[in-house]
């Protein structure tokens, strides 16, 4: 018995993957061909409550818990990657820091519309000289009499340029704090004059997702635009992260899962020398160690999203969780394809697609070696 598991996490899971099979798996290849990013199926996630799961029923949440939503990416990621980095960005990095930090009025105004479908939210920190140096930052927002006028660029933001996207949480310089650079956050919608958004094509991976960029021109924002307290915005921005490595970790947890059903299948079906392939014990090794690192990727994410639930510390965690899964969401795409061999390398199998879908997950939230890092200032180093 898994003692993070109950009966109704099962039932979410059932119901989850039985959404993404019917509706995002028959279109996943050509949307990835195509780099197709899917208005419909966006909004589908939200009607089916895959918007704010672990958000209060009182803003348009579904009131469950983090290990809960956790299962949901892990399921979309299971199908597609793009459709699971839609959902993840928007919950995580987009819906997340309006939740935690936000004021009565702007959740209020806010959530609803972000968590039924018809809007996305990005997440603004990634910049030319911004990236696992969060103190790169060189967009700036500076005091007006009304409020603040914000000025610069972020790159690689996910659902920063699509039609349903309703604007992006940026984290900009403010002058100065007892010396030292300070950061806000603040709201951006995407009717702010001044602001403007651009897709960038021609990924590796996730090509069914938008991927932005977004520039701020003499952004003239309201004082009740900036999200929680002036200067406190690098701690909310890192805070953010921690939470989001979860998701990112769920994402190579269901990439896995998924690249290890599809080999098993193909194992079991495929015939060389007049067996089927499953029965050599060099492949048999391969799908037994892909199985054993499933389980304990997944038992470390889900200890951490134990520890989230039930108000524990969790930054080690979230950082070993993202760690592993994202290595193991590595080894098992590459394993899966040496099984497929050369039938793998083409476009009509989805074992292609989850190969190329899982570099992102050692890059993205977190290198692997700011991960190590973060682990290491954990342990005392």
């Amino acid at each position: 018995m898994n003692p993070y598991y109950t009966k109704e996490k099962e039932e979410l899971r059932q119901k989850v993957r039985e959404f993404a099979e019917r509706e995002i798996k028959p279109l996943a290849q050509e949307l990835d061909a195509n780099e197709t990013f899917s208005i419909e199926l966006s909004q589908m996630m939200g009607r089916h409550g895959l918007y704010g799961i672990d958000i209060p029923k009182k803003y348009g949440g579904q009131g469950m818990d983090t290990l809960s939503y956790i299962i949901a990416v892990e399921e979309i990621a299971r199908v597609d990657g793009s459709q699971a980095a839609t959902m993840a960005a928007h919950n995580s990095l987009g819906v997340a820091p309006i939740f935690n930090y936000g004021t009565k009025e702007q959740k209020q105004t806010l959530l609803p519309n972000l968590l039924n479908g018809n809007g996305l939210w990005a997440f603004g920190l990634t910049e030319v000289n911004a990236g696992s140096d969060a103190r790169g930052v060189e967009s700036e927002a500076t005091k007006t009499p009304d409020g603040w006028e914000l000025n610069g660029s972020k790159r690689y933001i996910t659902n920063g340029s699509n039609d349903l996207m309703a604007g992006v949480t940026v984290l900009a310089k403010t002058g100065e704090l007892s010396g030292k650079p300070s950061y806000s956050t603040f709201i951006v919608k995407r009717n702010t004059t001044g602001f403007s958004s651009k897709r960038t094509l021609g990924k590796m991976m996730w090509r069914a997702s938008d991927t932005a960029e977004i520039a701020f021109d003499k952004c003239m924002l309201k004082e009740g635009d900036l999200l929680g307290e002036e200067h406190y915005g690098l701690p909310q921005m890192l805070k953010t992260l921690d939470s989001g490595r979860l998701s990112i970790a769920a994402m190579g947890l269901g990439l896995a899962q998924g690249a290890f059903e599809m080999a098993l299948a193909y194992a079991k079906e495929r015939e060389q020398f007049k067996k089927r392939i499953g029965s050599f014990q060099s492949v048999q090794f391969k799908l037994a160690e892909m199985d054993m690192k499933i389980e304990l990727a997944r038992n470390l994410l889900y200890k951490a999203c134990w520890l989230k639930d039930n108000n524990q510390t969790f930054g080690k965690e979230a950082a070993m969780a993202k760690l592993y899964c994202s290595e193991v969401a590595q080894e098992v795409s590459d394993q899966g394809m040496q099984i497929f061999a050369g039938a793998g390398l083409f476009k009509n199998q989805d074992i292609e697609r989850f190969y190329r879908d899982h570099r992102i997950l050692r890059i993205g939230e977190g290198t692997t070696e700011i991960l190590k890092m973060v682990i290491g200032r954990h342990i005392g180093l």
